[in-house]
């Protein structure tokens, strides 16, 4: 009896093993893969970023606690330098806004106006609620096959995944990201983060929470309403 209980121990344990190294090899080769699949998409320049009409921003929250949040802070400069140096027409700035008091586009379009951007190229999505939200409404509701994606560098190989997945022709602007200390954490959670980005695509084939009608704004970028001036009084 106890030598049958000791090999049923075993078992499960050299079973347990076995499961934990293939999924822990998974894990990592997708992670390998993803990145592969993307380095050659992503630039760390805006000036060796392509032209395109789009930039797509993704979406954080402005502030951690009381402090300004430097992934924030840092995609919004470069988006910023983007459209000052003529590598894109406009923006679409894609977040979260699920409280009345979160709103992550209207923030992020705020913030581009006291740069100077005209609101005319300026186009949200409230229904960004994820990466996979994001870069699919992209197209299917803005009607968007051309662009740059904004996001920090870690960032950038899963979103150009998805990306070219629904054929979306994309190149991602990776910016800066904090200190090294927070870096472990994000790249850390940023593994498993693409492994469920490979499972939503290519396994379970996840649709984004929204849809909804078609709202084009290429022909709008080509087209812009000039800015309407405040007459000045005498």
């Amino acid at each position: 009896m106890l030598n049958w209980l000791a090999r049923t121990v075993r078992s499960l344990l050299i079973g347990g093993l076995v499961l934990a190294a293939l999924a822990t090899g998974f894990v990592v080769g997708v992670d390998q893969w993803i990145a592969h699949k993307a380095k050659n998409k992503i630039v760390s320049k805006v000036v060796d970023a392509p032209l395109a009409p789009v930039a797509l921003v993704l979406g954080t929250s402005k502030y951690i606690g009381k402090s300004l949040n430097p992934y924030y802070t840092f995609r919004i400069e470069s988006a910023i330098e983007l459209y000052q140096q003529g590598k894109v027409k406009g923006f679409l700035l894609s977040g979260d806004n699920a409280h009345r008091s979160y709103n992550e586009p209207w923030t992020m379009k705020r913030d581009l106006l006291k740069a100077g951007i005209p609101e005319s190229v300026i186009f949200l999505d409230y229904a960004g609620f994820r990466t996979l939200d994001s870069i699919v409404r992209a197209q299917s509701i803005f009607d968007v096959d051309e662009m740059i994606i904004v996001t920090q560098t870690f960032h950038c190989y899963r979103a150009l995944y998805i990306a070219n997945h629904i054929k979306i022709d994309a190149y991602c602007l990776g910016v800066k990201a904090p200190t090294p200390t927070h870096w472990y954490n994000v790249r850390f959670r940023e593994i498993f983060a693409r492994t469920k980005a490979f499972l939503d695509i290519n396994i379970i084939h996840t649709q984004p929470r929204f849809l909804g009608d078609k709202e084009p704004i290429i022909e709008l970028l080509n087209n812009p309403e000039p800015e309407k001036k405040v007459p000045q009084q005498d």
